[in-house]
């Protein structure tokens, strides 16, 4: 099981940057964070319910909670915050990265929805 070692959050860059127990690190955007967020609101209860965030180029984090001691709740400056982050969640957002925001960018033109 993979387990955060180190969290920081880096508010000037509108980052949170984590280390895991497997060696790796993830410097995660809060917009990012916030498109993908684990919370219902965002994800639905099923893959066709996933809702698609836009204009969360200026979000940033305002706060990070620990949950028990396998995840933290962010909150984000546009007031959500219903979304756990568990250690794998963060761990896979951090290795994924670079394909789920491709495609979160080409869903968000093919939608005619901008990040700003």
């Amino acid at each position: 099981m993979i387990t955060a070692t180190d969290i920081k959050l880096r508010r000037a860059e509108n980052m949170l940057e984590v280390g895991f127990s497997d060696g790796s690190h993830a410097s995660l955007p809060a917009e990012y964070l916030r498109v993908e967020s684990p919370s219902a609101e965002v994800q639905g209860h099923s893959p066709a319910e996933r809702q698609l965030v836009s204009g969360k180029a200026a979000v940033g984090i305002t706060g990070v909670e620990p949950v028990g001691n396998y995840a933290v709740r962010l909150v984000f400056s546009d007031g959500h915050d219903t979304g756990i982050y568990s250690w794998d969640i963060l761990h896979r957002l951090g290795r994924e990265q670079p394909q789920r925001w491709a495609a979160y960018v080409k869903r968000l033109e093919e939608a005619g929805l901008k990040r700003n």
